[in-house]
């Protein structure tokens, strides 16, 4: 089968359906047969804007669900044949060959799991950028701002960390609920009301409704009235500035936590917290792809969450799925499933 992919030839454009050449694997990488893919919304804002991109044409795309055609030199947790799912990384190499709006993708066998039989390529798709996103803000240094959580287990405890999650119900923030809650920590979610039994079952301890007036009071008395001692801060799955509105007075009257946002972070931060922003993906996350997610996927322990939504069957429908993306969704995730001869 030949190699085709939806190209950008330039920022503000529209995606053509063309032939690709087979992607040259590197002794790190695997290639993988594209069955599912998924839209975020950085796709749409590159496609828009022009972001990250020093080279044109290119090939988008973060997350991908497939089949292992080749392995490389180094690689040694897959084989041919294996079922993966794995983070995209056109944007951070400034390559097409790995970007995930195509048939066959070059990805990192670091940033890569095994993916039980028991669950759809179109499930399963919805998990690698926002597994990242999420486990980026989450476990690197709080010395960086960041909120310095142990890293996830699959026989999590209790730990001494509790965590607030803004954003509780999108495709970043359940992830972020599920590795926290995986960490051992308490987890206090922010979300609409009509996600509250999404975010439990995420395994958040306690939910409020953003559009309530007393939220930032209800936030507060909960992470103080919770047992765990240890307030490491807000995980903002949104980062604007409705969200701002809510977490900084959060961390104000706490006096304590740091803000982890995956946007640049607001300009009135308290004296006595820290705030950074996701810009990229860095190799702390490797840790995470090699010893939970595949296991965690197999004992249920890691759910493909939100829900996916297929808007199409084939890379023509790509357009689409960005722009349905752009319109916002709740809960779910929009998908292309790559229909198969």
């Amino acid at each position: 089968m030949a190699n085709q992919a939806a190209w950008l030839d330039g920022f503000n454009q529209k995606f053509r359906v063309g032939p690709a050449p087979m992607p040259e694997i590197e002794s790190h990488e695997i290639i993988v047969e594209n069955y599912s893919f998924s839209i975020n919304p950085i796709d749409w804002k590159v496609r828009d804007l022009g972001w990250l991109i020093n080279t044109w044409p290119m090939v988008l795309g973060c997350d991908i669900a497939g089949v292992v055609t080749k392995v490389g030199s180094n690689v040694h947790r897959f084989n041919k044949g294996d079922r993966v799912i794995g983070h995209t990384v056109s944007l951070l190499a400034n390559k097409a060959k790995n970007g995930s709006f195509q048939h066959f993708v070059a990805v990192e066998a670091a940033k890569a799991a095994k993916l039980p039989d028991s669950i759809s390529f179109s499930d399963a798709c919805v998990l690698p950028l926002a597994l990242d996103t999420a486990a980026t803000g989450l476990f690197n240094s709080s010395e960086k701002g960041y909120l310095g959580l142990q890293w996830p287990t699959l026989q999590a405890g209790q730990s001494d960390m509790k965590v607030v999650i803004y954003g509780a119900s999108s495709s970043v923030g359940a992830l972020a609920v599920q590795l926290a809650t995986a960490s051992g920590s308490y987890v206090i979610a922010i979300a609409s009301r009509r996600n509250t039994d999404f975010c439990h079952s995420c395994g958040a301890k306690e939910v409020y409704d953003y559009n309530d007036a007393s939220v930032v009071d209800d936030v507060v008395k909960a992470v103080k009235s919770a047992s765990q001692p240890g307030f490491v801060g807000i995980y903002d799955a949104i980062s604007n500035e409705d969200s701002y509105k809510i977490t900084v007075p959060i961390l104000e009257k706490l006096g304590s936590g740091n803000l982890a946002t995956v946007l640049p972070g607001p300009d009135n931060m308290p004296s006595t917290s820290k705030s950074n922003y996701i810009e990229g993906i860095n190799e702390t996350v490797h840790v995470l792809w090699e010893n939970f997610v595949g296991p965690a996927l197999e004992q249920g322990k890691l759910k493909c969450v939100p829900s996916p939504h297929v808007v199409g069957n084939s890379l023509e429908d790509v357009e689409k799925g960005l722009d349905a993306n752009k319109k916002g969704v709740s809960a779910k995730k929009i998908i292309i499933e790559l229909k198969k001869e």
